[in-house]
């Protein structure tokens, strides 16, 4: 593999730019703050002082690994961890925009009846409301209002888990990252570890680039084991090519290759919760590094560079999905987040105490770069240095 390991997530049928789509709705008014993480639109009751936002997202391919993880062990407990990635992917968004009060929560469930099972299907439902209740207690309060489950064979041929989330904020509340100062400096917060509200050690794999992560990681044996697990037009030579069982055990994490790929996503309600409490002013903008990895971040502010100098290590799951995949590091820092998924961009004077709010959840945070003013007029240039090299993205 190792002549063919470049952009192997294009190969996959993937693009973590998403080039196509931003062409598609580049027409498209995009809202009260344009530069905003998620799209704000005007208030459903009408009041000129609030907004609304509606987002949508979900586990993506994740929700495949969970289903060839639990044909291989019988644990149907993986598809719990799948509604938790959803739902994060999905309040971390909004968390991006400074909206922190009552979500109204809406699933769909789209399978293939033959394979997915009544008991798959209500240990999913069940762990919507028992997640959404969970984290009340953090200052989230999260109001499920049903969903829609389709039974689609034809088209779907496992299954695909997705949530709506909408809200409303004050418009003086939001989060506008085209705020970001070329004197900001950028806080990470940090994927992986066991977080004070986590119920066990997250790898930090987050819900991003899981097509990679599959079939790089895994091996060849699941090609014909699991054709429903995968797109039949790609090339055999790219499906499953990696090294690797779901059983088999990562002894430095103590957990398999499966139960580490699935480890749910970790949401940071709790931690911004708390830090937008006592800075939402001195915030200038929260970016969730999903897709696009750590280069989400140059779609948003204005001719600014950001250099990130002091990353976190890089998580043994990442380092396991790049040997065994061989793909460049340029490009796995492209996909996943590769140790933190969440930065927020302030001033350095309150710095120590956004970190310290992080380390009351026990989870790790740092100065992980600064911005300055970008060398090429009105855009944005990523540097990034990391403990296997140096690169940049523009």
């Amino acid at each position: 593999m190792a002549e063919n390991n470049n952009n192997i997530y294009k190969k996959l049928g993937v693009s973590s730019k998403k080039e196509d789509v931003h062409l598609a709705i580049k027409s498209i008014n995009k809202g009260l703050f344009p530069g905003a993480f998620c799209k704000i639109v005007e208030d459903i009751a009408g009041n000129k002082d609030y907004c609304s936002v509606f987002h949508e997202d979900g586990a993506g391919t994740k929700s495949s690994l969970a289903y060839m993880y639990y044909k291989e062990t019988g644990d149907i407990s993986v598809f719990k961890g799948i509604v938790h990635d959803t739902i994060a992917m999905n309040i971390d968004d909004l968390l991006c925009v400074g909206a922190t009060g009552d979500l109204f929560l809406s699933n769909t469930i789209m399978r293939n009846a033959n394979i997915i099972s009544g008991e798959i299907l209500s240990t999913i439902i069940n762990e919507y409301e028992s997640f959404s209740k969970k984290f009340s207690k953090y200052g989230l309060k999260i109001l499920t209002c049903g969903g829609e489950t389709e039974d689609i064979g034809d088209l779907v041929k496992s299954i695909s888990i997705l949530a709506s989330v909408f809200t409303r904020l004050k418009r003086k509340d939001v989060i506008d990252a085209s705020n970001i100062k070329s004197t900001d400096i950028l806080i990470g917060l940090a994927s992986s570890g066991k977080a004070s509200y986590e119920d066990e050690y997250n790898s930090g794999i987050g819900s991003n680039g899981l097509t990679l992560a599959r079939h790089g990681i895994l091996s060849h044996e699941y090609y014909k084991k699991y054709p429903e697990c995968y797109d039949q037009n790609l090339d055999e030579n790219f499906v499953f090519f990696g090294k690797y069982k779901l059983t088999d055990m990562i002894d430095e994490l103590g957990l398999t290759i499966g139960k580490a790929l699935l480890s749910p996503t970790r949401t940071y309600a709790p931690v911004i919760n708390d830090i937008l409490r006592d800075y939402r002013n001195d915030i200038h903008g929260i970016i969730h590094n999903t897709g696009g990895g750590q280069a989400k971040i140059l779609k948003f502010g204005k001719g600014i560079k950001y250099v990130k100098n002091n990353l976190f290590s890089i998580p043994k799951i990442f380092k396991l999905i790049q040997k065994s995949s061989e793909t460049q590091w340029k490009e796995m820092y492209s996909v996943f987040n590769m140790g933190h998924r969440m930065e927020i961009l302030c001033d350095e004077s309150i710095s120590l105490e956004i970190i310290k709010i992080a380390k009351n959840y026990r989870i790790d945070s740092k100065i992980i770069g600064y911005c300055e003013q970008s060398p090429i007029k009105g855009k944005n240039v990523l540097e990034l240095k990391s403990e296997v090299g140096s690169f940049t993205y523009d």
